[in-house]
């Protein structure tokens, strides 16, 4: 049987540390998708037992670590934001699910806090009690601001995420709920932090950033993802548009500015009905590999695995 090349680099690598006495350097899997809204017409299915991440619930399963931005409020109280075109609120049903298919949830997006501080905090309270992860938001600006840590196989990765879409009354204070609000030198602070008070070994922003519908990353995106890697960070994922972007490499990390929708209805056309579901494998180097598989959201708003093969990348 011929391995696909990344398990047979793997497999050699191994062999070669077991010839030499040595332990296997530990190689942990970690997978990334972009937005996950749950109201709307989403809410209704899942009420009548629907599960929207069953399609890719096997490439979930299959890392070690699965992330995503949770773009809604999960709370029963609270009143929309009268300002905004668009909020959205999924009820707490939806937890469940959530908890089955995802280690860690970032929060850091223009939607976390559609009903206001005290729905942010009631959802904040929910996920505690579910026993699902969170990042990019908490309960006040330190909260907020303070990496998850997600140790696997003796690996520590620390999770941060970045909100720079408005509306910027999100953001959490010294004593009030919210999101963490993306200020470069803030940014670099916490990721230095991560590093020496946390004691990660590895740190992954994951970002909302950059202009709806647009295809190419913004010169403010670039900036700011060589900001972050220049300041220790070894990879940056985003989302945001509603649309695949580009990526790139930079001083040998990935910068992925875009998965684009995960679970998300409304929209029609292709582009918006396009997302990624980021595979990446790491060990204390960085990231050793990574890979794509690419979604279609069909007009309920559930992804669906594409035949087409996703761009991928293996450190030489």
């Amino acid at each position: 049987m011929k391995l696909p090349r990344p398990l047979f680099g793997i497999v050699l690598g191994a062999m070669a540390c077991l010839a030499r006495g040595e332990a296997p350097e530990p190689v942990v899997s970690i997978a990334f998708v972009g937005d996950i809204m749950l109201a709307e017409s989403i809410g209704p299915q899942i009420r009548r037992g629907r599960d929207p991440f069953v399609p890719f619930a096997a490439q979930l399963d299959a890392a070690d670590i699965r992330v995503g931005n949770l773009e809604c409020v999960v709370a029963t109280h609270g009143e929309a934001e009268p300002d905004k075109p668009y909020t959205f609120r999924a009820h707490p049903r939806v937890l469940t699910l959530l908890k089955r298919h995802f280690d860690a949830l970032g929060l850091a997006n223009n939607h976390s806090g559609d009903y206001g501080p005290t729905a942010f905090g009631e959802m904040l309270g929910r996920l505690d009690r579910a026993g699902i992860a969170y990042f990019g938001g908490g309960r006040d600006l330190a909260h907020a601001h303070t990496p998850l840590i997600v140790e696997r196989k003796g690996l520590r990765i620390a999770l941060l995420a970045y909100n720079e879409f408005f509306p910027r009354s999100f953001e959490a204070d010294v004593d009030r709920p919210g999101i963490a609000w993306s200020e470069d030198e803030q940014v670099r602070l916490d990721i230095a932090a991560a590093r020496g008070r946390h004691h990660a070994d590895l740190v992954i922003p994951f970002m909302h950033w950059g202009w709806e519908h647009e295809l190419v990353a913004s010169a403010r995106q670039r900036q700011l993802a060589r900001l972050m890697i220049d300041a220790g960070a070894d990879a940056v994922v985003g989302g945001h548009p509603h649309v695949v972007q580009d990526h790139e490499e930079y001083r040998g990390k990935p910068i992925i500015y875009s998965l684009g929708n995960f679970v998300f209805d409304g929209f029609t056309d292709r582009d918006n009905n396009t997302g990624w579901l980021l595979r990446m494998e790491l060990d204390r180097r960085g990231v050793k590999n990574w890979r794509v598989s690419v979604a279609r959201i069909d007009r309920h708003g559930i992804p669906r695995p594409a035949a087409e093969p996703g761009p991928a990348y293996e450190r030489r």
